[in-house]
């Protein structure tokens, strides 16, 4: 039989200048970059909050505590790749992720392709399984005003 799991996954970092900016596993320039324990990088740490949930596995936290100094300044895919680890280590394989990035600024359209380039080569998955979509809060709120960027993920994983 075979089973099928949904997990959500969301992140938030204050943007500030002088810190370099992390999303989707690739540095893009900007003035502001977020700020966190390790790189910083909402997305991936949305998606793995998605990954762990749907396997019941807790959330990012609880394997990478922002109190250890092994996980500062870490790049995220290392994180990611341990959390593909942990769910194959339960039989789970990702059938797909669909994630938005809420940010005003940098616009990064032209930056998605190389995104799902490298999530999917961190992850071991076709290009066309992973979606990432950008939107603006409209100038509202502290995405609005350039102080925090956020992410969302869905993922859905299957157990044969």
């Amino acid at each position: 039989m075979k089973k099928n799991k949904i997990g959500f996954g969301f992140d938030v970092h204050q943007l500030k200048e002088g810190y370099e900016f992390w999303l989707g596993g690739i540095k893009i320039e900007h003035e502001k970059g977020a700020v966190g324990h390790s790189d910083a990088d909402v997305l991936i740490h949305a998606i793995c909050d998605a990954l762990l949930g749907a396997a019941n596995l807790g959330d990012i936290g609880v394997h990478f505590p922002d109190t250890s100094n092994e996980f500062k300044g870490i790049d995220s895919k290392i994180l990611l790749k341990r959390v593909i680890e942990l769910i194959k280590n339960k039989g789970y394989q990702i059938c797909n992720i669909d994630s938005t990035v809420c940010l005003q600024q940098p616009k990064i359209k032209l930056h998605i392709p190389e995104m799902q380039k490298v999530l999917a080569q961190v992850m071991e998955l076709d290009q066309e399984d992973i979606s990432i979509k950008a939107t603006t809060t409209e100038k509202l709120g502290y995405v609005g005003r350039e102080e925090g960027i956020s992410a969302y993920a869905v993922v859905l994983l299957y157990k044969a």
